[in-house]
């Protein structure tokens, strides 16, 4: 490998400090210097006393937390909650008209769009107070001239990107758009007007 001038500076630089390093600290040894831990702060017991820090190493953190072989303490995100819905709600695209269709499935239920049957297997979304995220693991057939259904498309489909995992068909796309938990009734009053 070819060094730049500048490299060879930066890189013999470096390789001098370390040297230097090295010296002042045998320097130290000889004269008899020795490493010791520096004392606590003021206000902060002192190692070995009964107001310590926690057996973890760590202040303010409980003797219960996770460390790693550093004593660093872990954090651990709390899982994410998924709460189950009912419905998927979904987008299709007749490439040939040219129109975009939204329609509902029930969870296991199968609904046609031209020649596609989708049916829904989950439909999860989180909660308010987290970012984000609605997913459905969905599957895909397209019903043949035969009249046979081949499947195309299982898996998962993200509401927040439908191009990463949506279905592309010659003639048909479909993607997630949500779930909800409830259809609206029809013939209700709504409430908005």
């Amino acid at each position: 490998m070819r060094r730049t001038p500048a490299a060879s500076v930066i890189a013999a630089a470096l390789m001098g400090g370390a040297l230097v390093l090295n010296a002042v600290v045998s320097a130290h040894a000889q004269q008899g210097f020795e490493r010791r831990p520096l004392p606590p702060p003021p206000g902060a017991a002192a190692p070995g006393s009964a107001a310590a820090a926690p057996s973890n190493g760590a202040v303010g953190v409980p003797s219960s937390a996770i460390t790693d072989s550093l004593g660093d303490v872990v954090v651990v995100q709390p899982p994410s909650v998924k709460i189950p819905n009912q419905y998927a709600v979904f987008a299709g695209l007749d490439k040939i008209t040219g129109r975009i269709t939204s329609f509902e499935v029930a969870m296991n239920e199968t609904a046609q769009f031209g020649a596609l049957q989708v049916t829904p297997r989950a439909c999860y979304t989180r909660p308010p107070t987290e970012q984000q995220d609605t997913t459905s693991f969905t599957e895909v057939n397209e019903v043949t001239l035969k009249g046979e259904a081949k499947r195309i498309f299982t898996g998962w489909m993200f509401a927040s990107s439908p191009g990463l995992h949506g279905v592309e068909h010659p003639i048909y796309d479909v993607w997630l758009m949500g779930c909800k938990t409830a259809l609206p009734v029809a013939g209700q009053p709504s409430a908005s007007r």
